[in-house]
């Protein structure tokens, strides 16, 4: 393979993953909706990543433990939650997770950056 089809493939391999990952997150203006609605944002990060900063009013409840833990803090299964951590892959998988727990509406923040700019605005 070349140089030039190693790089445009690259490129293409690239913009998928991106497309692909846009495409599992929220959009700003619902997230923002939600929010004025009343919307819990849930940090799934580890508990020093959360100590060392987060966001004003979010719930730090780590991956590993948010099976176990959200049940125990959110009762209502249709209560609007909002899921961020570090780079959108974590809390892609808790989505996924509380999903299958039943809680109906859990949506994707993506990264704490992105998240953080949707916190900012609502």
């Amino acid at each position: 393979m070349s140089m030039t089809a190693s790089v445009i493939a690259l490129v293409i391999v690239v913009t998928i993953y991106s497309i692909w990952k846009r495409s599992s997150q929220i959009s700003t203006k619902r997230a923002v909706a939600y929010l004025k609605d009343g919307a819990l944002v849930i940090d799934v990060r580890c508990s020093p990543e959360f100590s060392a900063g987060h966001l004003p009013n979010a719930i730090n409840l780590p991956l590993e433990e948010i099976e176990v833990a959200l049940p125990r803090c959110v009762k209502d299964k249709n209560q609007v939650l909002l899921l961020h951590c570090q780079s959108g892959m974590r809390s892609g998988v808790a989505k996924t997770k509380l999903a299958g727990l039943g809680y109906a509406n859990v949506f994707n923040l993506g990264s704490y950056g992105r998240a953080a700019r949707i916190v900012s605005a609502s």
